[in-house]
């Protein structure tokens, strides 16, 4: 039976999110998610402590700033120190046996994205574009990610970005069930994507949570 994967949400433990770890396997069902990747920024606390709950329905992740932009770790064992290159980063992700999943790479409205010249050195350590972010501000980013991925050969994943219950599940993979990093990345080859945009309404609510809590 195929299950669908939501490869890009986030808990508590990010400072900006308003999922509460002990809420989120609820709002996954609620949401009729099988499993998701939690991949909080610079933190794998709460995905571990998920992961031991619920082995099969959490990939343990983190979004690690690099110094020159984000990337993302999936199927980690430990947490990974921020601040490294890109390229240093990329070797502690694979030195877990982890796959190196780029989150939102052309959205121009984040500060936080791999940097062009530092995408250029590394692409080809890349296991895993994300062509679709529900919460990226214009549907091209998205586009342009899409025609990376393709045009480079790698593996298209979609995440729906989530920092609130709502987002959840607003973009999933349709696959065959895994056991493995692996086997993740072959069976996410074939997968079917299904993909909504965030209503800005609800963009504009979570970044003036972040306001009010002072957060960059």
């Amino acid at each position: 039976m195929a299950v669908k994967v939501d490869m890009h949400v986030h808990t508590s433990r990010s400072s900006d999110s308003l999922i509460q770890v002990d809420d989120l396997l609820i709002t996954c069902d609620k949401r009729g998610i099988d499993c998701v990747a939690v991949i909080d920024h610079d933190i794998t606390e709460g995905a571990l402590e998920l992961h031991e709950q619920a082995p099969e329905r959490i990939i343990v992740g983190e979004e690690i700033h690099t110094t020159a932009g984000e990337i993302a770790g999936l199927f980690l064992k430990e947490n990974i120190e921020p601040g490294l290159s890109p390229l240093e980063t990329i070797k502690r992700i694979k030195g877990q046996g982890g796959l190196v999943y780029l989150p939102h790479p052309f959205d121009s409205l984040r500060g936080s994205v791999l940097e062009e010249k530092a995408l250029e050195e590394v692409w080809e350590e890349i296991d895993i574009v994300e062509v679709f972010n529900s919460r990226s501000g214009f549907p091209w980013s998205n586009w342009k990610a899409k025609k990376f991925a393709k045009e480079k050969g790698i593996v298209a994943g979609v995440g729906s970005d989530a920092h609130a219950r709502y987002e959840l599940g607003m973009a999933y993979v349709i696959m065959e069930p895994f056991d493995s990093a692996h086997d993740f990345l072959l069976k996410l080859a074939d997968a079917e994507i299904r993909a909504r945009q965030t209503p800005v309404t609800l963009n504009l609510l979570v970044k003036l949570y972040k306001m009010i809590r002072g957060i960059g």
